[in-house]
């Protein structure tokens, strides 16, 4: 019984849209973090893991964090089918909360357009990051059919560099590397990896 309420809730949240992107995010996202087998990665925003899961093989550790219970659930729920043994979740929104975690690789995957205060976030996930540790970041780049009262319409590839660098951030590369239909609030719109080192 249980497993078919999580089975309807992962449907609920892990779209076909939001699965195939997912799919393109992990693709690019891999080989940004081969060599990192004794490294901890970090997803905030994980969501219900549909990108993070898929990296745990390259990595030592994985934490999901993410501001939604039901998410996390799901995402708890697939670790334990799967029987992958280095992840965990944890519920917390560093928007509203400081914390003591530290990776070496920080993981935000179609987040920070949902975070009104872009600069106060990269400075926590700054915060989080071992020295040399690598931020990564992949969102929509700036995108003038999308408006939405809670949502940034994407991102100038010059903007988000100029705050990543007032942040403390170096050797900072951006690239657009998909282009999709109807991917962001219905538009047709591209992405962008961001990497970063602290």
């Amino acid at each position: 019984m249980e497993d078919n309420v999580f089975e309807e809730m992962a449907k609920r949240y892990d779209t076909e849209l939001r699965m195939e992107l997912a799919n393109v995010v992990v693709k690019e996202v891999r080989p940004e973090i081969r060599c990192s087998e004794s490294k901890s990665l970090l997803d905030y925003g994980s969501g219900t893991g549909l990108v993070s899961l898929e990296l745990s093989d390259l990595v030592d550790s994985v934490l999901l964090v993410d501001s939604s219970k039901q998410m996390l659930e799901v995402a708890e729920a697939k670790i334990s089918q799967r029987g992958i043994t280095n992840a965990k979740v944890l519920y917390s929104d560093f928007t509203r909360e400081t914390t003591e975690l530290k990776a070496d690789i920080v993981l935000m995957s179609l987040v920070l357009l949902h975070i009104p205060d872009t600069k106060g976030i990269l400075q926590s996930l700054f915060n989080i990051l071992n020295d040399g540790g690598k931020l990564i970041i992949v969102d929509f780049d700036k995108n003038e059919k999308v408006y939405h009262p809670k949502v940034h319409s994407g991102f100038s590839h010059d903007e988000l560099e100029k705050v990543l660098s007032e942040v403390g951030f170096k050797s900072i590369g951006i690239e657009t590397f998909y282009h999709g239909n109807r991917i962001f609030m219905k538009q047709d719109a591209s992405m962008f990896i961001c990497g970063s080192i602290k």
